[in-house]
């Protein structure tokens, strides 16, 4: 039951992040839909982790697979705060939209990086079975 209760936690708080990236395209000016782009990153971040953990079996603390899929997913989070910065200076949104679409980004990537700790652990209850 504690599985179904984060499962459903999780589905709020991605529903809250959406929210906020939809409004950042929809208050600040009417018609344009570039902040969501920044989708785009949100299905990209989590494959480097899920080919890392396929791939390597070992828990060893030097684990230059799982290194590399940090550094990759790093590098995903950091464009999807950099691309609202980068359509802003440019005009492109207005500076209260790239808040809220980056306020839905932290919201986004905090799910993310729950429902890998909520269901990547090892034990009984795992993403694997979903």
């Amino acid at each position: 039951m504690a599985g179904i209760k984060a499962l459903v936690g999780l589905s709020f708080s991605g529903a809250i992040g959406l929210t906020f990236l939809l409004l950042g395209c929809a208050l600040e000016q009417y018609g344009i839909y570039w902040p969501l782009f920044v989708l785009i990153f949100y299905v990209l971040s989590p494959i480097p982790t899920f080919i890392s953990r396929r791939l390597s079996d070992d828990d060893s603390s030097s684990n230059a697979c799982r290194d590399l899929a940090y550094f990759l997913t790093t590098g995903i989070v950091v464009s999807s705060f950099g691309l609202p910065i980068v359509l802003a200076r440019n005009n492109t949104i207005r500076w209260g939209a790239c808040g809220l679409v980056m306020t839905g980004n932290a919201v986004i990537f905090l799910t993310i990086l729950g429902f890998f700790v909520v269901f990547g652990g090892g034990d009984d209850f795992s993403w694997e079975q979903w």
